[in-house]
């Protein structure tokens, strides 16, 4: 062997060390960082193993106890359980079985219905479901009903066991049914918001689209015969500003289709007013993709031409800014109007007064800000009587209810 090929070798078998000594190195890293207290521990990794799979169980319940989410959410439960099979009954029946105990659903779910109707668990054993086939691994389980809180049930969860039933299944299973119950609350809550969210929609437009569909027409019926093609661009301008406001569909909107339609708007009223009305515009082109809640700035310019300036002799001013702020957007709508008293910003809105139906308008798009964003991004007036007034929101740029609830 030649001194090049003994070399080698050499250089092959301390390369070959090296690796064992780094993988050696390796595995004694990681079993002393086992080793190390407050790492992780049995109870934390159970810890992290419940809490993990209680959000991907929680994500599917937030569309409510239907099929399609208990379907997502049947595998997830089982294992919360240890059970060998698991049920998720509603009013209806069945919704979703995972695991043993699919060829005895017709007991199960007269089980779970016996359940639902009484709001009262039951323990099944052998009697209740006998069974022809020689491999049968069911022999036990327990249904528990769902809650829905205040009184009534919404459905029923079904523990499937392959060996008489424990009392540290019914446990789980009960404190499991509560989780869910919880869920479940938590998905009507937001549904309710929505609702609640597309009713004081329907109010805005109930409580502005009357004066300004009388205005807009008696000023566009001052120029059918004075100039005609002025009126026909003036009643294209407010069918498509009644389209905008009256549309069917989204929540949300952009803050560029907001303006748009706020310029319909305006165009409408300075037929009205004349040179009166002045608008100024400042508009940063970085935020007009920013989404927003729909007919959100809308109101605040309507208001600033109804209740600042049709009251003001001479020239009244209306300016909109939308500023680029980092991580959000920044919007004003100011008039130089005659303004209005604070204090009835504080008090009930339901006094007959030009300022108690503003008041109505400023409260319903800040309660839907906050509903959307949170309490820190609501409505902010300044005004005072014969000082104009000015309102101020912060929209975030991005934020997931916008992308969840938008409508296209």
């Amino acid at each position: 062997m030649t001194i090049d090929a003994v070399r080698a070798n050499l250089s092959a078998a301390l390369a070959v060390l090296a690796l064992l000594a780094a993988l050696v190195g390796a595995v004694w890293a990681v079993l002393r960082l086992r080793a190390r207290p407050g790492i992780a521990t049995a109870a934390q990794r159970a810890t992290y193993e419940v809490l993990h799979i209680g959000a991907l169980a929680a994500e599917p319940l937030q569309a409510g106890l239907t099929a399609a989410a208990a379907g997502k959410a049947v595998r997830h439960l089982r294992t919360l359980t240890g059970a060998v099979g698991f049920a998720i009954a509603s009013t209806d029946g069945i919704l979703a079985l995972d695991g043993e105990g699919d060829h005895h659903r017709a007991q199960l779910a007269a089980a779970a219905a016996k359940v639902v109707a009484t709001g009262r668990s039951v323990v099944l054993g052998t009697p209740e479901l006998p069974c022809d086939l020689v491999d049968c691994a069911v022999r036990g389980g327990i249904v528990v009903p769902i809650d829905r809180g205040g009184g009534g049930t919404q459905g029923a969860l079904v523990a499937i066991s392959d060996r008489p039933v424990v009392p540290g299944l019914v446990q789980a299973t009960v404190e499991t049914a509560r989780w869910v119950a919880a869920q479940l609350a938590l998905a009507e809550l937001d549904s309710s918001r929505a609702r609640l969210a597309r009713a004081e929609v329907r109010a805005l437009r109930a409580q502005i689209s009357p004066h300004f569909i009388y205005n807009a027409l008696t000023a566009i019926a001052s120029f059918v015969r004075t100039d005609p093609e002025r009126a026909r661009e003036l009643i294209l301008e407010f069918a498509e500003f009644t389209r905008y406001s009256f549309r069917a569909h989204g929540e949300f909107t952009t803050l560029a289709e907001e303006l748009r339609s706020i310029d319909r708007y305006l165009t409408i009223e300075r037929a009205r007013f004349g040179e009166r009305l002045q608008v100024r515009l400042q508009i940063a082109p970085e935020v007009l993709p920013v989404g927003l809640p729909f007919l959100c700035l809308q109101p605040l310019v309507e208001n600033a031409v109804r209740h600042g300036l049709s009251r003001k002799p001479g020239v009244g001013m209306v300016s909109i800014i939308a500023r680029d702020a980092g991580a959000e957007c920044h919007i004003t709508v100011e008039d130089d109007g005659v303004g209005m008293d604070p204090s009835v910003l504080g008090g009930p809105a339901g006094e007959d007064t030009v300022e108690a139906g503003q008041h109505v308008g400023l409260s319903n798009v800040d309660d839907r800000l906050r509903s959307v964003f949170g309490d820190e991004f609501g409505l902010v007036v300044e005004t005072a009587p014969g000082a104009g007034t000015k309102v101020s929101m912060r929209i975030p740029k991005f934020h997931p209810a916008v992308r969840a609830r938008s409508g296209g």
